[in-house]
């Protein structure tokens, strides 16, 4: 994909069938291989946990019509097994679900006063970019905007937006950003894609921290769907010990130095640094806050790729065309389509079961 062509696109579509002819041209490639500082953000309900069932389920909605994607693998023996791959129309299917999660936050989030915006990575951000070049060149040409990596710097430069650095721009307005599975309470894994390190100092960097994904990574609690595990960005030269001691003092199940898939060895992320895939059971994960201290105090470690009580808001784009948006008040809404006022289906104290 030619990041360029962003700004080739027509007028805004007025609805995503509008918009299907154009999927081809946004395609790329799935991020395989986020009033100041965020550390007090939500504190009133950090310690708060909705309660759960935790048991896999079907495509069927949930009890309060929440199209939770059903987890994707299993367990054989000692080793994991996973589905395969979406078949054409579902692929169409999960790229339309994808921009219209973007669309939609995007129209809620990034107001015309906002001028210092985080772009994020992954497959979900090129829709972003297209939603904010459809706001005009009036709004964006005093905007400057901060990438999270490479690819989000390409998507910037690429459609004549202005580039920004965190080191300019200490605190930002909106941070929009993929992520790879969201839980419930909006504990997020990231780094799917080795920008873990700056999605979350860019992240904390901002005022509002909104993720957007696919229906596929919306889950009841994190590990359900995401099972390559929680990426660590390391010091090189620390991973073999690194890797010890997840597995010697976390209770890490399998630690794995992430290889290139075009290139002979490890992956080496924007700041020189290796990754490791770090396993863990669902016991870990049932409390993701005490998870990521523990392996934050890792000497060596340079950032863990679990964002806890950070999220204002999450979009899933769902597949059958509707917005399910998960607020860190605890509310749920549904939207049907862009433009459109998004209907409240849970309030912010109303017990949720999934």
């Amino acid at each position: 994909m030619s990041f360029s062509k962003l700004r080739d696109l027509p007028e805004p579509f007025e609805t995503l069938d509008d918009a299907a002819p154009k999927m081809d041209e946004l395609k790329v490639e799935d991020d395989d291989p986020t009033v100041g500082p965020r550390s007090r953000r939500h504190s009133s309900i950090s310690g708060r946990r909705r309660k759960l069932s935790t048991t896999a389920g079907s495509n069927s909605n949930n009890e309060v019509g929440l199209p939770l994607e059903p987890v994707r693998s299993k367990m054989i023996g000692d080793k994991r097994e996973y589905a395969v791959e979406p078949d054409a129309d579902e692929a169409v299917m999960i790229e339309k679900s994808k921009r219209l999660a973007a669309w939609a936050a995007v129209d809620h989030y990034i107001k015309p006063e906002h001028n210092v915006i985080a772009i994020g990575s992954g497959s979900t951000v090129p829709f972003v970019v297209e939603r904010i070049l459809q706001q005009g060149d009036d709004v964006n040409k005093k905007r400057k905007f901060i990438p999270t990596s490479f690819q989000a710097k390409e998507l910037i430069v690429g459609n004549g937006l202005t580039l920004g650095d965190v080191d300019q721009y200490p605190i930002i307005d909106v941070d929009i950003d993929g992520a790879d599975e969201v839980d419930v309470n909006l504990n997020a894994i990231k780094g799917g894609g080795a920008c873990h390190l700056r999605e979350k100092v860019l992240a904390e960097a901002s005022r509002k921290f909104v993720i957007v994904a696919d229906y596929r990574k919306n889950s009841a609690v994190l590990g359900s769907s995401w099972t390559q595990g929680i990426p660590v960005e390391v010091a090189p030269f620390a991973y073999a010990k690194v890797i010890v001691n997840l597995e010697r003092i976390t209770g890490c199940q399998s630690a794995k130095l992430r290889m290139g898939k075009a290139k002979a060895g490890p992956v080496v992320t924007d700041n020189g640094c290796f990754v490791i895939d770090a396993q863990f059971d669902e016991q870990r994960f049932s409390d993701p806050e005490l998870l990521l201290s523990k392996i934050k105090m890792l000497t060596g470690i340079m950032e863990v790729g679990l964002f806890c009580d950070m999220t204002d808001a999450a979009y899933f784009g769902n597949v059958d065309g509707t917005v399910t948006i998960r607020n860190a008040d605890g509310s749920i809404y549904t939207l049907k389509q862009p433009g459109e006022e998004p209907v409240l289906i849970k309030g912010p104290e109303d017990e949720e079961s999934v």
